[in-house]
């Protein structure tokens, strides 16, 4: 790598921007953060722009904008607001940008993240639902503009590191076998089923070994988000359903494997801190310091695993059933678990109810075939509609 690149961090205010630019201010000789996004954070977002000085901000929201615009003027800093929309899909197009961290968690997420593969960026995928919601539109992208496509998250980005350089896809002719997926299992892994109504949001966001947003910290109590990534493990690695499993692994420190033919298991190791695989998708194919202290395996003493309860964790089962419905049915099992954890974490819905609200609503709104990105988000906005409609409120609408 020679010379330095220029980041475009959407989603900067992020538990996943904030530690991308701490691994990017430990290396200012290969990385600048060019620009930064937030959602409405004006304050928090000003503050990064004062530490950082980007050339570009954005929020969504206008009137927080004007008031960072203030902020900004006022403290003489070199950096143009954008907002809105079109201002996070001109950000992540940007001729001057070199690399886009895709991290605007949810369907919001998904219309500059694929601006930016059809740009040819380099895409440092955090963002589940651009696979998820729209995986065949958004791969034909990345194939289209030649762009360079790094999982962030810590299981993708372990399978990455686990295939060889030539896979691209091509599973069978790199003598894979299975891919498999670990995840902690989530605070109520062990908890009574009966004990599950009563837990709070942040019970269900205190998780055992990752410090995560409250909506991604809900999806691994129900290991929604396991169920998210194999979906997305479809797409990223050419993987039919057979061949992606799921394992429950309480530590979080084999973040997942690759089973060959062989018999050979390959395995990518690390303490649970999301600045690895940060690290690792900004200087790919070089290695850099992440900040992360190295794994002491004797300390850890032992690593256990174990099948997950399909009967406790329904999400695994109806992300099978997804798959297999194909279409339009992946953005209606994500539209639905965004307005179930929304009135989860809102106190309007028990924990238990949150995949009762998704199955109902996979069911009213039946899949329908994908040949634009009009499908998915019509489908998108019909299942948070039914959803919300199963709830007693008025939809939410993200897309």
């Amino acid at each position: 790598m020679s010379g330095t690149r220029n980041v475009a961090i959407l989603g900067a205010t992020g538990s996943i921007g904030r530690s991308t630019l701490d691994v990017i201010a430990r290396h200012p000789d290969r990385f600048r953060a060019f620009a930064l996004t937030a959602h409405t954070q004006a304050e928090e977002l000003f503050a990064l722009c004062a530490a950082h000085r980007p050339t570009l901000a954005v929020l969504a929201d206008e009137s927080q904008a004007r008031a960072l615009r203030g902020s900004i003027r006022a403290a003489g800093l070199p950096t143009t607001v954008l907002a809105g929309a079109d201002g996070l899909i001109e950000t992540a197009t940007h001729p001057e940008i070199d690399a886009v961290m895709a991290a605007i968690v949810g369907a919001a997420g998904l219309a500059p993240t694929l601006a930016a593969a059809r740009a040819g960026k380099k895409i440092l995928l955090a963002n589940k639902e651009a696979l998820v919601v729209a995986g065949p539109i958004f791969m034909a992208a990345i194939r289209a503009a030649d762009a360079a496509l790094l999982p962030i998250d810590s299981e993708h980005n372990a399978v990455f590191q686990c295939l060889p350089h030539r896979a691209g896809g091509r599973l069978d002719a790199c003598g894979v076998r299975r891919i498999v997926l670990t995840g902690s299992g989530g605070p109520f892994r062990t908890r009574p089923l009966a004990d599950l109504e009563c837990v709070t949001p942040d019970e269900a966001c205190a998780h055992p070994t990752w410090r995560m947003g409250r909506k991604i910290s809900v999806d691994s109590a129900t290991m929604m988000n396991k169920a998210l990534e194999i979906i997305e493990a479809h797409w990223l690695f050419g993987a039919p359903a057979s061949r992606i499993e799921v394992l429950v692994h309480p530590q979080s420190v084999v973040h997942s494997m690759v089973e060959y033919a062989d018999g050979s298991v390959i395995a990518q190791l690390g303490n649970p801190d999301m600045r690895t695989p940060i690290a690792q998708a900004l200087a790919y194919p070089d290695r850099i310091d992440a900040g992360v202290a190295s794994l002491d395996l004797a300390q850890l003493g032992a690593l256990t695993f174990e099948a997950p309860d399909f009967g406790r964790f329904r999400a695994l089962a109806l992300a099978y059933e997804t798959l297999a419905a194909g279409g339009t049915a992946p953005a209606v099992f994500n539209a639905a678990n965004e307005v179930a954890v929304a009135a989860f974490l809102a106190g309007t819905l028990s924990f238990p109810r949150i995949t009762d609200v998704i199955e109902s609503t996979l069911a009213r709104v039946p899949a329908t075939p994908v040949d634009a990105l009009a499908d998915v988000l019509e489908a998108d906005l019909r299942a948070r509609a039914t959803a919300s409609a199963a709830l007693g409120v008025e939809a939410t609408i993200t897309v």
